[in-house]
């Protein structure tokens, strides 16, 4: 992405934002009355008009649409449909980056040990921490799940926040200095464990309520309701402000091409007035860049509180793992001042190697690493069954939020990833998806009801990767229909739409899902 921020490049309103849904303009999308400017620069007129011809919706479903098959252009990935798919680098990596690529891929599945230890390029683990390697929770890059039927709780974590409590914190929030506020003793995150000689912070037990839903045809559908509490806390009571939101470890493919999707395109596609009546107002994340200290779109993470890859990577090494990076150079990690056991004990800092725990190039070889993972080409895309679920998809509202395609940017870091008609079926907005599946945590602009439209491509491929069907931020949807019906707010439309189809359609739409 750009080092520029989004407000410099941002589309105008209305019909010249042919992208979008309704449009807007700068100083709807800001709040500072910016006035609009070309949606594109990086675009000769030429360009400008053959993306907005490729991206423009289709009106056809009787036939694929051209190069629907391939979900990341020229990256795309035609290896079997196995396990490991989302493990491959983009098809188009030329040769020579092939080794920061698995050297990358070594770094994201390495072990960390604590300190002090022999090995001396692996410790700095914890103190307190959720997982020791990146893979732990991002197992063979897919998707994560919520702990049940035995299966450990790494690819979940908790975070612990609470809202402004002054003007003071309420101005840092809206200049962007901070997302929210961590509790005073656990801090921005639940540490389910521990190095040796320290008490974890606790653990979360879920327990879930069967809901009854009745569909249009008279089919009856269960959605289980979660309800989080922490049990066997180490360090005393949270606070009682403290609110906490569950997640589930986020798909891995395709990211570097979402980072080489145009600011202006996300821009375009943002209507946080409605003011096209359609019901739907998504807004853009504008967070701060760590690195640069510039006020930027957000792309990343449940509520796109992460505006690049790489400072996606360098928090998860220092709050996940509680390894040091030089974009986070927190090496206690998450543990606070009021831990201070954990604070007493050594760091994994070797000053031979630098002042953090995980130098150079360590963070950039995973950052490279999570960038050209490949994502797979769709299956059976053409196939009478899937485009009948896909027009069915378009009829339904559904492609408001999850907007099938984008065309990246001609200036993007990577050549690979420059000028890729890709498939991602995500605006990548905030949108207010109802109390059913709010966490009432702020993150950033996000409130308690907002979530980023996750991408679908691979979603299709998860019970072959990732071995179950668990789907939303927190894996209460045990398979894609659950996880429709569970839509609200903004989304409420298009989930009754889907609940009075009947039920051979019903399972086309599911059938075209399970295609991406």
């Amino acid at each position: 992405m750009s080092g520029t921020s989004p407000l410099a490049d941002l589309p105008p309103c209305g019909g010249d934002a042919r992208q979008g849904r309704g449009g807007c303009s700068a100083g709807q999308v800001a709040n500072n009355q910016i006035s609009p400017r070309p949606a594109r620069q990086d675009l000769s007129e030429h360009d400008r008009e053959r993306v907005l011809t490729v991206t423009r919706p289709t009106t056809d479903f009787f036939k694929a649409e051209q190069f629907e098959a391939l979900s990341a252009g020229a990256a795309t990935t035609i290896a079997p449909a196995d396990r490991q798919v989302f493990s491959q680098f983009s098809a188009n990596l030329p040769f020579e980056a092939e080794q920061n690529f698995k050297l990358g891929k070594a770094l994201f599945e390495k072990l960390w040990v604590s300190s002090p230890s022999s090995t001396q390029a692996s410790d700095g683990l914890g103190p307190l921490y959720n997982a020791r390697s990146c893979e732990s929770c991002h197992p063979r890059d897919g998707r994560g799940r919520p702990p049940e039927g035995g299966s450990g709780s790494t690819s979940m974590f908790y975070r612990f926040a609470r809202a402004p409590r002054d003007d003071a914190e309420r101005e840092m929030v809206a200049a962007h200095a901070a997302l929210n506020f961590p509790d005073p003793v656990y801090g921005a995150q639940l540490q389910d464990s521990a190095v040796p000689g320290l008490a974890a912070e606790g653990r979360v037990k879920i327990t879930y309520k069967e809901e009854q839903v009745r569909l249009a045809d008279g089919e009856t559908a269960f959605l289980r309701k979660p309800h989080y509490t922490v049990a066997g806390l180490g360090y005393g009571p949270l606070d009682p402000t403290t609110t906490l939101s569950p997640r589930v470890a986020s798909l891995m493919i395709g990211l570097g091409l979402i980072e080489a999707i145009h600011e202006a395109d996300i821009f375009a596609r943002a209507d946080p007035e409605d003011r096209d009546r359609d019901g739907i107002s998504g807004r853009p994340a504008l967070v701060r860049d760590a690195k640069t200290g510039t006020v930027t779109l957000g792309r990343f993470g449940w509520k796109a509180q992460s505006p690049t890859l790489r400072q996606q990577a360098a928090d998860a090494f220092a709050i996940d793992i509680g390894i040091s990076n030089p974009d986070n150079d927190r090496s206690h990690g998450d543990c606070t001042e009021a831990q201070t056991g954990c604070q007493a004990l050594p760091t994994g800092v070797q000053e031979r190697l630098g002042p953090v725990e995980a130098p150079d190039p360590v963070l950039g070889l995973v950052t490279f690493y999570a960038s050209n993972l490949a994502v797979p080409a769709r299956r059976k895309a053409s196939f009478p069954e899937t485009l009948r679920g896909k027009r069915l998809f378009y009829e339904s509202g559904c492609v408001a939020c999850h907007a099938p395609k984008f065309v990246t940017r001609r200036d993007a870091s990577h050549k690979e990833q420059t000028f890729q008609l890709i498939w991602p079926y995500s605006d990548f907005l905030l949108h207010d998806m109802g109390e059913g599946l709010a966490d009432g945590q702020q993150v950033g602009v996000a409130n308690g009801r907002e979530w980023r439209t996750p991408p679908l491509w691979g979603i299709g491929l998860t019970q072959t990767v990732s071995g179950h069907t668990f789907f939303l931020h927190d894996g209460r949807a045990r398979n894609l229909t659950e996880a429709v019906l569970w839509h609200g707010g903004e989304a409420e439309k298009a989930r009754n739409a889907f609940a009075a189809l009947p039920k051979d359609d019903r399972k086309a739409l599911i059938t075209f899902l399970e295609s991406l």
